[in-house]
């Protein structure tokens, strides 16, 4: 079967934004609620500007899918634009400090940067959460649960134990307007964001993703361009306004030693039928990954996300066209888009999970993907209770 990937196509003020998934197995019912729910979600959370009055993003699907089943040939999912404008839309000559404006325009030698930044807008990730939303479809058929959500914004830091689960994460992120699960953070989240309105300013934040129920053994160590651990960073390194990637202990691990970083490991026959087959931690500072692997606890992962580049007060530029200081074009924008990003974060997330999965549980139809996890699950718990066997057989015990 083909490799499980996605492309994007689409202009922030185009017609439509469009996502091409190659690698879903026939006969997965792909949940259409779940997807328009996800686009949803992107397009709330508090400090959001004006664009998202505007759109009403749905899905609409164009090929791959017969009555509610994947066929095994490419799924192509069209968010349509309300905001269609981009013939029309002004040009743009003084680049924004911290855009792709300034870059841009000098890679594709433009003094114009209105083509640059009508594809490296935000507006893009509605796309990757519809496919990201789409692989959900197959990891909720294995249990797999991610949860994303809202760390920090700006000076506020949210209190959110490791050992929550993730229907409480859950419950509680969809309690308030900043998507995160400290009730508490989020009134002084707000504070912080209108005071930054007021100023003509912007926030940033911190943003976490989990992953429940991921067994052991996804990734690999043997090719580093598949090590899951790159692939995560590298999926949420690449949403528009991140600027670092941490799993578990992250640079937190750097400045400890070793006795204080790595998860001391037991087996409990008693949880062989769990994620983790078994064998059991007391922490996760790994955050769910080791050696470019999954190793059965909760896949913990966070990004920092930079204050929005577009400020309403302008900040100091050039004019392309006479190369004289002025101060930078404003573009509607947010004024914190944190909570949406831990939307984004989440379904990229989810989709390079699918993506392991399906490199490990390979099948053309989900049938057979499906038969290829049970297989694996069967052959270790066979070989731990071998071992188990095994061992109490041996001299003194």
């Amino acid at each position: 079967m083909a490799e499980l990937t996605y492309r994007t196509a689409g202009e922030s003020h185009g017609p439509a934004l469009l996502a091409l998934i190659e690698g879903l197995p026939a006969g997965l019912r792909l949940d259409l609620e779940l997807i328009n729910a996800e686009l949803r979600r992107r397009q709330g959370g508090y400090g959001r500007g004006a664009r998202m009055r505007i759109e009403r993003d749905a899905v609409r699907v164009l090929s791959g899918v017969r009555n509610g089943l994947t066929l095994g040939s490419p799924v192509a999912l069209e968010i349509s634009n309300r905001d269609v404008r981009l013939q029309q839309a002004p040009a743009v000559h003084c680049p924004r400090p911290g855009h792709a404006d300034l870059a841009g325009s000098l890679k594709w030698l433009t003094t114009d940067c209105r083509p640059v930044l009508e594809r490296a807008a935000a507006r893009e990730t509605a796309a990757r959460v519809a496919a990201g939303a789409a692989a959900k479809s197959l990891l909720n058929e294995f249990g797999i649960c991610c949860v994303g959500f809202v760390s920090a914004i700006g000076p506020v830091s949210a209190q959110v134990p490791e050992d929550w689960p993730a229907s409480q994460l859950i419950a509680q992120r969809e309690a308030n307007q900043l998507y995160t699960p400290d009730a508490a953070a989020a009134g002084n989240m707000i504070v912080a964001i209108d005071r930054a309105a007021g100023e003509q300013d912007t926030l940033g934040g911190v943003i976490e993703v989990r992953v429940y129920g991921v067994p052991p053994g996804l990734g690999t160590c043997v090719a580093w361009q598949e090590r899951l651990d790159g692939r995560l960073m590298q999926a949420l390194g690449a949403i528009p306004a991140i600027k670092g990637v941490e799993i578990g202990l992250g640079f937190e691990a750097a400045r400890r030693p070793g006795s204080q970083v790595h998860d001391a490991l037991r087996y409990d026959p008693t949880q062989r039928n769990s994620a983790n087959f078994g064998f059991v931690r007391d922490t996760n500072r790994a955050g769910g990954l080791e050696g470019g692997m999954t190793d059965g606890l909760p896949i913990i992962i966070r990004a920092a996300m930079k204050p929005i580049a577009t400020l309403q007060r302008g900040l100091p530029s050039v004019d392309l066209r006479t190369l004289e200081t002025r101060r930078s074009d404003y573009e509607r924008s947010d004024v914190c888009a944190v909570p949406a990003a831990s939307v984004v974060a989440e379904n990229v997330v989810a989709f390079e999970i699918a993506r392991a999965w399906l490199n490990k549980f390979a099948g053309d139809t989900l049938a057979e993907v499906r038969a290829a996890w049970e297989h694996y699950a069967a052959a270790v718990r066979a070989l731990a209770d071998s071992q188990t066997a095994r061992s109490s057989l041996s001299p003194g015990r």
